[in-house]
């Protein structure tokens, strides 16, 4: 079951008064205590009412009012999401809690509803599956935030002059560089035009706050070529996710495989005509 572990205000809250380094000491040990038990899922401390407003609804009006309020007992200093296996393990976590107070203080513990509370209301299920549909979208959106996006450069042969011209011209940084011949991999039998063993495979490229990926590609072409998406994904379940979702219509033109740079790569074209890599970091720990 999910819980809100609600710490209540105190006269010492609502006046800001900072927690002693102990205090914060010993919340920081109880809070990788819960880490460790796997229930905690998020806790914050809240700063003073004076920092925060109220909304009161009265029919079709909105009327705010600023902080401070002067209910302090009614007052949430701070707060944890946890999920428990009952009420009662919520009970004997929250008694070996450090006093989150340097005075006498309160936490309160609430259930969170779920949709089977709703059951009356919702009948035909359409309120539950639409809440079904939210939480999906919130976890691929929270999950998303640790993913990166690169546009990958192809110049077809020309790949070092480039990067020597916008070195010049526009302040370019060039990073890792890696040329077909430093491959610790042979490439695979007719996959690469002649002459191109010294061509670039892989390079990085900065130009302001901004990456670039370019390569030569396997070409024998001799002008720019095109370019892909690169989308690092933070594990393997949403490589192997985003790469089904991204080729469905579409066409694979290099399977989800462990490669020498990544332990997961592949290369799509999705149903817009849109070239996509997919990979996961280096050094992802799945």
């Amino acid at each position: 079951m999910k819980v809100m572990v609600m710490i209540k205000g105190t006269a010492n809250s609502e006046a800001g008064e900072l927690p002693s380094q102990a205090l914060m000491t010993a919340m920081g040990n109880f809070n990788q205590q819960l880490v460790d038990a796997g229930i905690m899922e998020s806790g914050e401390g809240l700063k003073p009412s004076s920092a925060g407003f109220r909304v009161r609804f009265s029919g079709d009006k909105r009327s705010v009012m600023q902080g401070p309020f002067v209910e302090t007992n009614e007052l949430i200093a701070g707060y944890w999401v946890w999920n428990v296996s009952s009420m009662d393990e919520a009970l004997e976590w929250v008694k070996k809690c450090p006093n989150p107070m340097m005075v006498d203080s309160d936490i309160e513990i609430r259930p969170f509803y779920n949709m089977e509370d709703f059951a009356e209301v919702d009948s035909n299920g359409e309120i539950s599956a639409q809440e079904d549909v939210l939480r999906e979208t919130i976890a691929v959106q929270k999950s998303m935030q640790q993913t990166t996006l690169n546009n990958y450069l192809f110049f077809g042969g020309r790949c070092e002059e480039a990067l020597n011209y916008y070195k010049q011209h526009i302040g370019a940084k060039i990073g890792m560089l890696m040329r077909f011949s430093d491959s610790p991999e042979p490439m695979p039998e007719g996959i690469l035009a002649p002459g191109f063993e010294n061509k670039v495979m892989h390079c990085e490229v900065t130009v302001g706050d901004s990456k670039i990926m370019a390569s030569d590609g396997c070409g024998d072409g001799t002008t720019f070529s095109g370019f892909s998406l690169a989308i690092t994904l933070a594990t393997e379940q949403e490589a192997q996710k985003v790469f089904a979702t991204l080729s469905d219509g579409g066409q694979v033109t290099m399977p989800l495989e462990p490669t020498f740079w990544s332990p997961l790569y592949g290369q799509l074209i999705d149903q817009f005509g849109v070239a996509w890599m997919v990979m996961l970091p280096e050094a992802n720990n799945k």
